[in-house]
């Protein structure tokens, strides 16, 4: 109800483009959204009233964002990703007015590995000359405290002709769906047995009780502090891998985190770890 607000209130879409049911709204902005004045406020106007309307980032609350071609938005809208990523909400202020919007939703985000794109091709020879500089210049525009909001990160390799043709994987988005659906809804009973009946995920959990449900085993606490010394994880970083732990947990419906379980969590960290050391 309070995205279909978010949507209808200023009237920016109308009632047949609103989200239907548990529809979870999509927000995909271009990369026209070049200041941060276009991506926080909608069209960087507030009405004659002074009314506000949201922009993209509350558009898509309790949705998913999706940034393509992530280097390429200017780094000031990047950056006013920080503060929405962090606490669920944006504040705007214009002129004698400041407004603040829910922005809780699922950043997802698309890009090359260099601007060249071929960086990763077997025997490719980058153009503008090492390929390490290349990449490291490249993904060095996404600044290091938007990089550390950022859990997981996944490097997908070029898709052939050859793959194409290969059959289906045995698992598919529906089975897919249901073990979300399932690890959800241990979150959700979790929270509850604990008092916090508003907090449905992982992710919304504060700091203070992470500590306490993500707890891992021996093994796997030796691995997160040998990890957090050689990857230099910040205190942020450090409360970001034991959420993807306790998250990768439920889903295998295990009641303690495992050393597998922070493995699998950290390795999801270690690429933007190896391209800052590269840039």
């Amino acid at each position: 109800m309070l995205t279909l607000g978010l949507l209808a209130a200023p009237g920016l879409v109308s009632a047949a483009e609103a989200p239907v049911g548990d529809q979870a709204p999509l927000q995909a902005p271009d990369l026209g959204v070049a200041s941060v004045g276009t991506i926080a406020p909608a069209k960087t106007r507030f009405l004659s009233l002074g009314v506000g309307k949201p922009g993209e980032i509350s558009l898509a609350h309790q949705g998913v964002l999706f940034l393509d071609e992530l280097p390429e938005f200017d780094p000031r809208v990047l950056d006013s990703l920080r503060q929405p990523l962090e606490n669920g909400e944006v504040s705007v202020s214009r002129a004698n007015h400041r407004v603040t919007y829910p922005a809780r939703f699922m950043l997802v985000a698309a890009m090359n590995p260099c601007r060249c794109g071929n960086a990763f091709e077997p025997g490719y020879a980058c153009k503008r000359g090492r390929i390490d500089r290349c990449t490291g210049d490249y993904q060095a525009r996404i600044s290091g405290p938007l990089m550390d909001r950022i859990d997981l990160r996944i490097e997908v390799p070029a898709v052939t002709a050859a793959d194409l043709i290969l059959p289906p994987p045995a698992e598919g988005s529906a089975e897919v769906a249901a073990r979300v659906a399932a690890a959800r809804d241990i979150q959700l009973a979790r929270y509850a047995d604990i008092g916090l009946p508003n907090v449905r995920t992982n992710a919304e959990a504060p700091a203070s009780v992470l500590e306490d449900i993500a707890k891992p085993d021996a093994q796997g606490a030796k691995l997160l502090r040998d990890a957090a010394e050689t990857m230099r994880l910040s205190a942020r970083g450090y409360h970001r891998v034991l959420r993807v732990a306790r998250t990768l947990a439920d889903l295998d419906n295990a009641d303690k985190i495992g050393r597998l379980h922070l493995a699998e969590a950290l390795s999801y960290r270690a690429l933007a770890e190896d391209v800052r050391q590269m840039a």
